[in-house]
């Protein structure tokens, strides 16, 4: 759907951004830019955009070149969600999630039935929130707000940089859950940059490594996590303690027997193919999860199933060593 080719970006002073970067991008794929300061990461995702020429190189959408696009009409089917949230403060929340509905010429019955809809999605009661204003909502609501007005016109792309960052760990958990909802129900095409391994491992089906300006690795996580392509992405996944227990599964746990045998009614539900720090995440709030697979229970995790698991992996690494 998305594909770079021999992308490269230089500034007048010859100081090189991006060298030669080849990326492809699937359809309805969360693919995640992760990398540190000054990787190129940003500068690739505001290149889809337009945000941003490439010195070299060509990018295409849906094997279009995304110079043969008309730019407005471009940036208006990608959806893009900022670090700083960017609400209009004079605006409510209706008309802020209305913006581009209403450059297209929605009516104002469709522009409020979507509004509407979208609020009740992320549990925003819509009479209690179409008219406020910015400045009435908490940091996670208005991030949410930026969420949904990015989503308003089913985009088929949305960039989102750092979106999450400047969050406390709460609203970020949580919205990080609803990005992960949203992508499920809608199937969009999601380009996500961060430099938080942990949330490229929970949100990514596939991550880019970038350094300098160049893609060191493009792979699932656990691929990179086991096969990395060279020291520099081994050490920047393995730096973070908790890595190991993000990249296992709940599959994992029924290989050791670790599942009970009750469905807790009301209990939230992860796959089991859901990786093992999503059951941490969840378990942070609730006492169990009840695990699925193909959408037939199959069996509940708790808090002791989870101690039991790491204890279990904690000895097996001590056996390799």
């Amino acid at each position: 759907m998305i594909s770079f080719q021999n992308v490269s970006k230089t500034y007048e002073n010859n100081r090189s951004v991006l060298e030669n970067v080849n990326l492809h991008i699937k359809k309805g794929e969360f693919f995640i830019l992760v990398g540190p300061s000054g990787s190129g990461k940003t500068t690739t995702l505001k290149m889809l955009n337009r945000l941003i020429e490439p010195t070299t190189g060509n990018i295409f959408i849906h094997e279009k070149d995304i110079h043969d696009y008309n730019l407005q009409e471009l940036r208006w089917n990608i959806g893009y969600v900022l670090q700083q949230i960017a609400l209009f403060p004079n605006l409510t929340v209706a008309e802020n999630i209305e913006i581009i509905p209403e450059m297209k010429k929605w009516s104002k019955e469709k522009r409020r039935k979507r509004t509407i809809e979208l609020l009740e999605k992320v549990n925003l009661d819509p009479k209690k929130y179409l008219h406020r204003k910015p400045s009435q909502l908490s940091g996670g609501e208005q991030q949410r707000i930026g969420i949904l007005r990015a989503l308003a016109t089913n985009p088929n792309i949305i960039l989102m940089d750092e979106p999450f960052s400047a969050l406390d760990p709460i609203s970020k958990n949580q919205l990080q859950d609803l990005m992960k909802q949203i992508h499920k129900e809608l199937e969009t095409t999601i380009v996500f940059v961060t430099h938080d391994m942990d949330e490229a491992l929970k949100l990514g089906d596939r991550i880019c490594i970038m350094k300098d300006g160049k893609v060191i690795q493009c792979d699932t996580p656990n691929k990179i996590r086991y096969y990395p392509e060279d020291d520099f992405v081994g050490q920047f996944f393995t730096a973070n303690k908790d890595l190991g227990l993000y990249l296992h599964t709940i599959k994992d746990m029924i290989h050791h027997e670790l599942l009970n045998d009750n469905l807790v009614n009301g209990a939230p539900i992860l796959d089991i193919n859901d990786n093992v720090g999503q059951l941490l995440d969840k378990l942070l709030t609730v006492q169990e999860i009840n695990v699925i697979e193909n959408n037939q229970f199959i069996g509940s995790a708790s808090h002791q199933t989870l101690l039991q698991f790491l204890s279990i992996k904690q000895k097996e690494e001590v056996r390799a060593q």
